[in-house]
């Protein structure tokens, strides 16, 4: 049963126990609803009976009843408490988990998946998907199953009571169980359409919003308005008709859940007539018909809400499926050499992106990878530090394959400076550590002196203690370079991955990073992208990448001496004004 409910709820363990937990005590309070009830027969069977039969009510005896109701709720008040805990604290508990389960599968992803993917999707499925099912599992799904244990208890026990009386009010159960039900295909069809009309509403706002500046620029506000208010209206029309069209399932439903109230009154008069059924149990069966059907109509109501719960859940299990980078935690290379051989890598299906790619970033040397846009580059630089595993061949860290080595532990030996920098809103001080979190504040001024970041953190009201905005929105494209370059070098790492890394700074910064840099990467291994061939003049390897392909390798000078590509991007950029 547990099994069962961790797949069919994607749960963890101790969530599917005390989901299970939950609807036995909801099942409890739901039964002790019916203690008030059964205090209120025997009243009547003590006391009103006698007097609609002919008889003579005796005094009542009210301190025993109200002793009794005491007593009665007392127990429901302690069910009510036990239950609260197990459906709505413990329930919470499994959505905390829930959600450091998608975070650690995020974590374990390769991490050019975020670069692929729409990470509106990504946090949508983490805040909102997450906290729709915490509030289904809290308030619909135990009591949908308690509703259905307590409807099945009751059923079973009138039976044995009164099978003709018991089936005048239950006849109707199935009848509208398969009103409801064979709408279930329908609900879940729509409810999967309205799901993705949402998503595509939420990725579009993301996306008009990352993209606010060139809208503006390019006076497209009115396009991408009526597009957003198209996609609205049509959610809008999708969600009316799924509401329209699932309401009128229910209630028809419901008109034939109400059908059973007659047949009792009948029933019951018939065999009341022929002395076959007693006043107290004609007035038994008709109270328990008027409440029977509430629990029924609140399961389908929660049914249609676990339809849709459904759609979500299925999300859920698509990521924690997703297939995710392991690897050893013990790594201690010999040396920091990065070895290409025969790598062949594709983003998509049938669509290569790299050909048996072979070359060696040797320790203490700077590799320059150049060539023309599109040729591989930046996924070489990736694939070094395990962004993606590749297809076939081999990438080698001081002989060690890094398809075996754990991302995180691999990350701890690469700096990384791409072009795209990334910053947090927080103080320049709180960016740049992030390169070493226990380093002193000392050593973080010392990163950004050589940097060059003091040029412009001096003028700012608060120092290094200024908070920049989301993605440092406060400061310009060289001033964030700076503070990445920053970053990476109190990381110190032996591994440098730089993707032009001086591509937003002016002629006069890029000379003083550059001399920054020279500092970094003595006796280290680097991997340097870059299209201005100044940058890569003194670099010890040149590695050319045409159409995901090596096409030239070699020292600077004798790729000169070659006349090839590098000789004529050189010529090119020399010559252009």
């Amino acid at each position: 049963m547990i099994k069962f409910f961790q797949n069919l709820y994607a749960m963890s363990e101790k969530g599917a126990k005390d989901f299970l937990m939950s609807i036995f005590l909801t099942s409890l309070l739901y039964l002790s609803f019916m203690l008030p009830v059964i205090l209120g027969f025997s009243f009547i069977d003590q006391y009103l009976v006698p007097l609609l039969t002919g008889g003579t009510m005796p005094d009542p005896a009210i301190l025993p009843y109200l002793l009794m109701s005491l007593v009665f709720f007392i127990v429901m008040f302690v069910f009510a408490y036990i239950q609260y805990d197990s459906t709505y604290t413990r329930i919470y508990g499994e959505s905390s988990r829930r959600r450091i389960s998608l975070a650690e599968t995020l974590r374990k992803l390769p991490l050019a998946f975020f670069g692929k993917k729409d990470i509106a999707d990504l946090s949508s499925t983490i805040m909102e998907d997450a906290t729709q099912i915490e509030q289904l599992f809290s308030h619909t799904v135990p009591q949908l199953y308690a509703s259905i244990i307590n409807v099945l208890i009751i059923t079973v026990m009138l039976f044995f009571y009164n099978w003709k009386m018991a089936l005048a009010v239950f006849w109707v159960l199935p009848a509208a169980a398969l009103v409801f039900f064979l709408s279930s295909a329908f609900q879940a069809r729509e409810h999967k359409k309205l799901y993705r009309v949402k998503r595509d509403i939420s990725d579009n706002i993301q996306e008009e919003l990352d993209l606010v500046h060139e809208i503006k620029a390019y006076n497209r506000e009115e396009y991408f308005a009526s597009r957003l208010n198209s996609a609205l209206d049509s959610f809008e029309k999708k969600m009316i008709k799924g509401e329209l069209l699932l309401g009128a399932f229910i209630n028809m439903s419901y008109v034939v859940l109400k059908l059973g109230l007659p047949t009792v009154i009948i029933a019951g008069a018939y065999l009341l007539s022929a002395g076959k059924l007693s006043v107290f149990s004609y007035i038994a069966f008709l109270v328990i018909t008027s409440r029977i059907y509430v629990p029924v109509m609140s399961a389908f109501d929660n049914f249609a809400a676990l339809i849709y719960l459904n759609v979500r859940i299925r999300r859920m299990r698509e990521m924690d499926n997703m297939p995710r980078q392991e690897g050893s935690r013990e790594f201690s290379p010999e040396n920091f050499d990065i070895e290409f051989s025969d790598v062949n890598f594709s983003y998509l299906e049938d669509v290569q992106t790299l050909h048996n790619v072979s070359f060696t970033a040797r320790q203490g040397e700077v590799t320059a990878l150049v060539g023309p846009s599109g040729g591989g580059k930046s996924t070489v630089a990736r694939l070094s530090a395990r962004f993606w595993d590749i297809d076939s061949g081999k990438i080698t860290l001081g002989g060690e394959d890094i398809s075996r080595i754990d991302p995180e532990t691999l990350l701890q030996y690469y700096s990384v400076v791409f072009q795209d920098v990334t910053l947090f809103n927080t103080t320049i001080m709180e960016n740049i550590r992030l390169g070493r979190k226990d380093a002193t504040d000392e050593e973080v001024l010392e990163a950004a002196r050589m940097a060059c970041c003091d040029n412009f953190v001096q003028s700012l009201p608060l120092g290094y203690e200024t908070m920049i905005g989301e993605n440092g929105e406060k400061l310009s494209g060289g001033e964030r370079q700076r503070i990445s370059i920053a970053r990476a070098m109190l990381k110190n790492a032996p591994i440098i991955l730089l993707d032009e890394a001086t591509a937003s700074l002016d002629a006069e910064n890029e000379s003083l990073i550059q001399k920054a840099l020279s500092e970094l990467i003595r006796e280290k291994t680097v991997l340097i992208i870059a299209h201005r061939m100044r940058t890569v003049s003194g670099a010890d390897k040149i590695v050319v990448l045409k159409e995901g392909r090596i096409a030239e390798t070699g020292a600077p000078d004798e790729l000169q001496k070659q006349n090839g590509i590098f000789a004529a991007m050189v010529r090119a950029q020399f010559m252009s004004p």
